[in-house]
């Protein structure tokens, strides 16, 4: 009995960073200006926490401490009363580099461009991995245009102890944000390309951890293409260039330190290419994300085709004297599987 596949694999993923790649800053300064926080302040002191701790013997997270210090924010007054849903009105507030969401859009049309693309239902997603906070993401005006958003996320109004024990729960709970309901790290954010990678942010009986071959895999890591800013990002780059799909780092056109720290990348081998944050129709950014997106959809193509030539059994003939029998098919070399 013929085997049968588990997805298609006919899906381009193009994966986002947020923060420097699609918007200018950080996306928590709107936080601060609507509630009167000094920004700069704010994020000198999330910088020395680290240390801070560190000299009291606990060792935490840099790319999340931010998480507890809002959350001190929320317990000692000046964020009070900061819901999930105010976060997500927040984030209405995001400015996007020129040219965005309209790219998002347009390689999502990149892949129904050419006939060949349409006879293999070839289509594009877009996801957007962040150390930042989900639901500001999901109140953006990028949000609509997005297949899949993963970042960090908080939890109101937290279940006391013994609460399974309880016929009643209190009627008085704080509706703000109290406690990290999850957390995206610089390393983390690996996990969420095999979930991409493996279908598991698709089907929940899809465990992320779980042995796969190549074969069943819904969007092999050679059809994504990761768009990042920075030497925070090489661990993701790393995954997604080591494993044949496409590498870019952007930098802000304004910056200078920010182009160099590009090129570094570039001549470390951990990207591809790189370019200006700007996402406009005729800029460089943009040429090369439609040209690898092509260039995915038509390896997909020749794929599909490869494999049906070599499913599809020849038609019977008339056998010749001097015909010689056809030797027998080879089965397929074993793909090397991934994470």
């Amino acid at each position: 009995m013929t085997k049968k596949n588990l997805h298609r694999q006919n899906i381009v993923a193009c994966i986002w960073d947020f923060d420097k790649t699609l918007i200018p800053g950080y996306m928590q300064a709107p936080i601060f200006e609507a509630y009167g926080i000094d920004e700069e302040a704010f994020w000198k002191e999330v910088n020395q926490l680290p240390e801070i701790y560190a000299q009291r013997g606990a060792h935490v997270s840099r790319d999340t401490i931010y998480l507890n210090h809002l959350l001190s924010f929320v317990k000692n007054g000046p964020l009070k009363g900061l819901t999930n849903q105010r976060l997500r009105e927040l984030g209405k507030e995001l400015l996007f580099y020129p040219g965005l969401p309209d790219l998002f859009d347009q390689l999502k049309t990149v892949v129904t461009s050419r006939p060949e693309y349409r006879k293999h239902n070839i289509t594009l997603e877009h996801y957007i991995i962040s150390t930042g906070l989900a639901e500001m993401i999901r109140g953006s005006s990028i949000a609509p245009h997005v297949d899949g958003i993963f970042g960090c996320e908080f939890i109101e109004a937290p279940l006391p102890p013994n609460y399974s024990s309880q016929n009643e729960l209190p009627l008085h709970m704080e509706f703000e944000i109290s406690q990290i309901g999850s957390i995206v790290d610089n390393t983390i954010k690996t996990r969420f390309i095999f979930e991409i990678n493996k279908g598991s942010n698709k089907n929940a009986q899809i465990d992320v951890n779980a042995s796969m071959s190549r074969i069943d895999r819904r969007v092999p890591i050679d059809r994504m293409i990761y768009t990042a800013d920075g030497p925070s990002d090489v661990p993701v780059f790393s995954v997604v260039k080591g494993n044949g799909g496409k590498a870019y780092a952007v930098f802000n056109p304004d910056s200078e330190a920010e182009f160099a720290q590009n090129d570094a990348l570039l001549h470390a081998g951990r990207i591809h290419s790189y370019g200006p944050a700007d996402y406009t129709e005729k800029s460089t950014t943009a040429k090369w994300l439609r040209m690898h997106v092509r260039q995915i959809c038509s390896a997909i193509v020749n794929e599909c085709e490869d494999a049906l030539s070599k499913n599809v059994g020849k038609a019977p003939r008339h056998l010749h004297d001097d015909d010689e029998p056809d030797a027998p098919e080879q089965p397929p070399a074993p793909q090397k599987e991934l994470f």
